[in-house]
């Protein structure tokens, strides 16, 4: 029994269809914000998580969350990690901390800033008559975008047909974070030069 495990570089309709015409099982990451699908429909299902305590070698321990659900046919993995999360909160803080005290200053630099940039609205500010515009702050805090943002915090989802539970899936995926530091590891050894993938050819032949 075999099983394909693989980040979302691999997914796409023609891997799915070739792995599952081969009969292979497989655990895909998916496209969060990119896929339709995955932001309108499984991220916003309601259904419960089922919580997993996980301890680390050091002795720390990991909070993870997961469920299943399936749409047309397909059988997707929504998964949380509760660290990740807080990470991802604090790291939007801070973004959002400096991009205050940026526009106090003067908005003309915030949008060459692309962590800046994904969270600012351009406003056209008008005087009390709403004819023509006056001067003052061209850019403001999109709230919405935050929300939006928020909803991402320790998110990953997998696309799978495995025959295996949500829990299992997310601990099978959270593997390759194993493959990933045996990579950086060997190449480092090596001293192999960064290889960037331009094409199906050099994918296949790395």
């Amino acid at each position: 029994r075999v099983c394909v495990v693989a980040d979302r570089g691999m997914i796409s309709a023609a891997t799915i269809e070739g792995l599952e015409e081969r009969g292979l099982e497989y655990i895909l990451g998916a496209r969060e914000r990119t896929d339709r699908v995955v932001r309108e429909v499984v991220l916003a299902d309601d259904g419960p998580f089922t919580p997993l305590l996980v301890e680390r070698a050091n002795g720390a321990e990991a909070q993870l969350f997961a469920k299943e659900v399936r749409h047309a046919g397909k059988r997707y993995i929504v998964c949380r990690n509760e660290a990740e999360a807080e990470k991802d909160r604090a790291d939007r803080q801070a973004i959002i901390a400096g991009l205050e005290q940026q526009l106090q200053r003067g908005d003309k630099a915030l949008i060459g800033n692309s962590a800046y940039r994904r969270y600012l609205r351009r406003v056209a500010p008008t005087n009390a008559k709403g004819g023509k515009a006056r001067s003052g702050p061209a850019f403001e805090v999109d709230v919405g975008k935050l929300a939006e943002e928020a909803r991402y915090d320790g998110i990953f989802v997998l696309r799978t047909n495995a025959r295996v539970t949500p829990l299992q899936a997310m601990l099978r995926y959270r593997e390759l974070l194993a493959v990933e530091t045996l990579f950086r590891k060997t190449k480092a050894v090596l001293r192999t030069r960064p290889i960037y993938h331009s094409s199906d050819a050099a994918i296949r032949g790395h």
